[in-house]
């Protein structure tokens, strides 16, 4: 027998195959074929696990991605949950996004589970998954990190350890920089104070499209315009997420208002050439009329070839040509209308829909330009790795609005005294013609002495600033509180333990202390809740003014009354406790409680004389102007509030009186339709909005923070709280920005407009008058209501049609101008 033969006799025996072709002959080659057929077996029976489990160690996740050429893609990581998937590509994908042409791919240490991988197949077409690690170079090539149009880091918003979560991201995006510089990267962060970190990465570049969404920052700037305007929060959540609503016979009139003002949406274009040379508020009219868009703000380019800048309606200045607008509009196709718009074409045309391409040959010319101008940027950003300049690369030292310096066009021209190197005041030189030379404010100038108080703002101008308080300065007991006649004021209920997580209340605070207000404007804030928890915030409090602290509880009736509860334009309900992992649906139970104990509660006539607080030797002895107050409500129903809740399903229990559904989405719930609940999950579309619009966060941030800039984040990375500055023309002129307003058409110059008047009459008279931007209502559900009453619910409509019916119980948003008083009502109306 040959040596290949003897092989082949010996597989075919331990296969137990046999062919029999090959025999034993003799005694002994049978008694070794038994022996090595035994062993044979035995080992092949120990080494079979083993090979069981390294085939299917081969995960399916374990691929390589592959792109088609000229396809963008995007990687997401951080948490990767079926939940947050789905949310995520229900607005990424959302059909009113115009070519959505890119490819999700996953990457995550853990496989998807079975509903999970369900959602996968899905969406094969469009979706793809991998498992693995962002800290490995390995896995971030198979994800093809380098050739990503951007990655995007989702955090666990219901962690127990927000600082930890934070941290764990925050090494994701060092990772991916480290093993590419030039990768675009937005990521989401729990806390504002952990932005600062991102800034010692040294390729992290806002130029270059970098940017990160601080969901407390975001959370509470939201719930502090509230406190301005109450259902902005809503109003500007259903701004930035993709919706389309679909309006019923069947639905009551107030929900089809509200789902027509959800398809709205933010987009961006450059307007035509037939815009160049006009304000800002011509256009809005313009557009508002007769293309039937809201032009919200502008991207301004400065003359000296700096950076762009957002300006949100600016007052007397004149649009050049490429000029960017930000609208408000129901989707893409609509916004186009400001750039096919042409005046020797259009200006006839009735209908709005008719307005399109026309073959005007100034107007071809002009698109050509502009958009080889938009290539060329394109071509040159791709070369030097770099994006065209946006607002994110505005630079550190200027503020991101666009800001005039036509404040200081009131002061007076000479140069003013300085004392080692900065502007100061002195005494003598205040009085001059025996009238006080005012450097800061008008409105101040009464109230302070200059010679002990030269700093009232911040130094970068943006928001008003004390010198450092104690905690133990601003604590009131019960019976303090109670002595002190508080009215108009913002009451802040806080559920916290001494060792929770800070939500970083300076995010709450700060919107309502921006420069835009006058000092007698700004509400008092009034904390309750456990001091030990506040002392660990206080450091990033004490430089803001007009600030309380009450040691109680916000489930005391006893505290509640002795703030006033019952006279507060606004009752703000937080929780910082970590949720329960035993049963998380249990985390809004304090908030929830809180909020139904307020609406149990009745209030007589508590306060009927507003005696002068001249004499009040307690924390809250300067409380601005109070020659304005009103009555309270006599039931807890009619208190203003917000309620913050985590998990959206809670919404049901806030409102008894509502019929939704326990798996009714957020948004088509009563209370957020409101405005009386906010819920962090919202926030999840500020991710697509800002990987297709870099602007739009900007714009958003502005307008929800007051006015933060790159500077003043800087200042705060430090940990030493806001500086104070000394007023000089240029952080003066950061004042002459818009903030928002929310005005009664009940009484005043405007109330005829609530007298069967269209929204449209209401738009252009506001605009042209008092520089007034309306951009939404806030009007009673029970339309039968003839007189003002807060028992009764109003919900939002964002940008009603211009032949929207007013009612005179409505209340209109708006963006108001700087420096824009009550004496504004006193004009008389211009009729449009």
């Amino acid at each position: 027998m040959s040596y290949w033969s003897a092989v082949y006799f010996l597989m075919v025996t331990m296969s137990t195959v046999g062919y029999g072709d090959i025999t034993c002959e003799t005694s002994i080659g049978r008694v070794f074929q038994l022996m090595f057929l035994g062993v044979g077996l035995a080992l092949f029976a120990s080494v079979l696990p083993e090979i069981l489990e390294l085939i299917g160690a081969q995960s399916k996740w374990a691929g390589t991605y592959h792109g088609a050429k000229g396809k963008r893609h995007i990687v997401v990581c951080g948490h990767i949950t079926y939940e947050s998937v789905l949310h995520f590509l229900k607005d990424f994908l959302h059909e009113d996004r115009e070519d959505v042409d890119v490819e999700v791919v996953f990457l995550h240490r853990s496989e998807p589970d079975l509903e999970f991988e369900g959602l996968l197949k899905r969406q094969h077409t469009r979706v793809k998954y991998f498992q693995g690690s962002l800290m490995n170079a390995m896995d971030l090539e198979r994800a093809k990190v380098h050739d990503a149009d951007a990655c995007l880091v989702l955090a666990n918003k219901y962690c127990p350890d927000p600082d930890a979560e934070d941290a764990a991201n925050i090494m994701r995006v060092i990772s991916m920089k480290n093993y590419c510089e030039e990768s675009r990267i937005i990521i989401q962060l729990m806390q504002y104070h952990n932005k600062a970190y991102l800034l010692n990465i040294p390729s992290w570049d806002w130029k270059q499209g970098d940017d990160v969404i601080c969901l407390a920052e975001l959370k509470l700037g939201f719930i502090a315009q509230s406190c301005l305007a109450p259902g902005f929060s809503t109003m500007m959540a259903n701004l930035f997420a993709m919706r389309s609503f679909i309006t019923s016979p069947d639905m009551a009139a107030w929900q089809n208002d509200y789902l027509q003002g959800t398809g709205c949406e933010m987009y961006t274009e450059t307007l035509s050439p037939s815009f160049s040379g006009m304000t800002f508020s011509q256009a809005s009219e313009l557009c508002f009329v007769k293309l039937k868009l809201l032009l919200l703000a502008i991207e301004v380019k400065p003359i000296d070839g700096g950076d762009t800048k957002i300006s949100i309606n600016p007052q007397s200045s004149k649009m050049p040509a490429n000029t960017v607008g930000f609208f408000i509009a129901q989707s893409a196709e609509e916004v186009k209308r400001a750039w096919f718009y042409c005046k020797a074409c259009h200006e006839d045309v009735k209908d709005e829909n008719l307005i399109k391409k026309c073959k005007c040959k100034h107007l071809m010319t002009f698109r050509k330009g502009v958009r080889a101008i938009q290539l060329v940027g394109k071509t040159m950003a791709n070369k030097t790795g770099a994006t065209p300049a946006t607002p994110f690369s505005a630079a550190l030292s200027k503020p991101l609005l666009n800001i005039k310096n036509s404040v200081m066009a009131k002061e007076e021209n000479g140069s003013k005294p300085v004392m080692n190197g900065r502007p100061t005041n002195k005494p003598a030189d205040q009085q001059k013609n025996g009238k006080m030379e005012v450097g800061i404010a008008d409105d101040q100038a009464k109230d302070f002495d200059f010679a002990k108080t030269e700093m009232k703002y911040d130094s970068t101008g943006m928001f008003h600033w004390t010198p450092a308080r104690s905690i133990e300065d601003c604590i009131l007991d019960r019976n303090q509180a109670a002595m002190t006649v508080l009215n108009g004021h913002v009451v802040v209920c806080l559920f916290a333990d001494p060792d929770s997580p800070l939500i970083g209340l300076r995010n709450l605070v700060m919107p309502l202390r921006a420069s835009n207000f006058h000092y007698h404007e700004l509400k008092h804030v009034v904390i309750v809740g456990a001091v030990d928890y506040l002392r660990r915030e206080w450091k990033t409090l004490q430089n803001l003014p007009k600030i309380s602290v009450l040691n109680g509880s916000p489930l005391s009736r006893a505290d509640l009354r002795a703030v006033n509860v019952n006279l507060c334009d606004m009752c703000v309900i937080l929780s910082a406790k970590v949720p329960s992992n035993d049963d998380p649906t249990l985390a809004d139970k304090e908030a929830i409680l809180a909020s139904l104990n307020i609406k149990a509660m009745t209030f007589g006539d508590i306060i009927t004389n507003i005696e002068s607080m001249g004499d009040s030797k307690d924390a809250l002895n300067n409380m601005g102007d109070t020659t304005v107050k009103r009555p309270g409500p006599i039931y807890g129903t009619n208190v203003p509030m917000i309620t913050e809740l985590v998990n959206d399903s809670n919404v049901q229990f806030l409102d008894q009186d509502d019929d939704d559904d326990p798996d009714t989405e957020l948004y088509l719930t009563q209370p957020f339709a409101c405005g009386t609940a906010f819920a962090v999950s919202v926030l999840d579309s500020l991710m697509s909005t800002t990987y297709f619009n870099q602007n739009a966060l900007t714009l958003i941030r502005s307008l929800i923070t007051g006015g933060a800039t790159p500077e003043l984040e800087i200042i705060l990375a430090e940990g030493a709280g806001l500086r104070g500055g000394y007023s000089t023309p240029d952080t003066l002129s950061h004042r002459d920005r818009c903030r928002v307003g929310q005005i009664s058409l009940s009484d005043g110059p405007l109330a005829t407009f609530g007298e069967g008047r269209k929204y449209q009459d209401l738009f252009v008279a506001s605009l042209r008058n008092y520089g007034m931007l309306c951009i939404g209502l806030y009007r009673l559900r029970d339309a039968a209501l003839t007189t003002v009453d807060a028992t009764s619910k109003r919900y939002v409509i964002t940008n009603p049609p211009f032949d929207f019916g007013l009612l005179p119980t409505d209340q209109v948003y708006v963006l108001l101008p700087f420096e824009r008083k009550q004496s504004r009502f006193s004009f008389s109306e211009t009729e449009v």
